[in-house]
């Protein structure tokens, strides 16, 4: 997977993306992420350890990284900003926020976007895929690629495109 991430980054630097590596190889991610996600896969732990930043060049698009994750970056929003909006659409009912909360359980954020409207890609955590979701029904998700080194190479052959 580390030479899939190393082919992104030389694909994504050469598209004109924000993508900065990291200075070293430690990952420390916020207790809360660690607590609530407990099976991340290896290779998105390995993506998170080599890339500090990745956003598109008009700025719309971005992956989550370590510093988001740990709410120590500068964008204006959350990891998961998208949840929290559902959680306030579901107002008072208690059943719906927990449904809403469970989904998001098993669904991590990996890349945020507000290029005409809101959507994510996530990895949904039964089974390793990376699903798509759109405002404003955020946990209505399409598959788009079956782990996250598909994920890349669908990316690099521009089969799922980015602003």
């Amino acid at each position: 997977m580390i030479d899939k991430i190393g082919e992104f980054m030389v694909w994504a630097n050469d598209n004109g993306w924000d993508i900065a590596k990291k200075s070293g190889l430690q990952l420390n991610l916020d207790s809360s992420i660690i607590a609530r996600y407990k099976e991340i896969p290896n290779e998105y732990l390995e993506f998170l350890s080599v890339i500090e930043k990745c956003v598109t060049p008009n700025e719309t698009t971005w992956f989550i990284c370590e510093n988001e994750f740990n709410n120590s970056s500068d964008t204006e929003f959350k990891w998961n900003e998208y949840e929290l909006l559902s959680l306030e659409a579901a107002m008072e009912d208690a059943v719906w926020k927990s449904e809403i909360t469970a989904w998001w359980d098993n669904h991590l954020p990996i890349v945020m976007s507000v290029e005409g409207g809101y959507s994510f890609y996530a990895i949904d955590l039964t089974n390793g895929a990376i699903v798509r979701g759109y405002e404003p029904e955020f946990e209505e998700v399409d598959k788009v690629a079956n782990n996250l080194e598909e994920f890349l190479g669908l990316m690099m052959s521009n089969s799922i495109e980015f602003q």
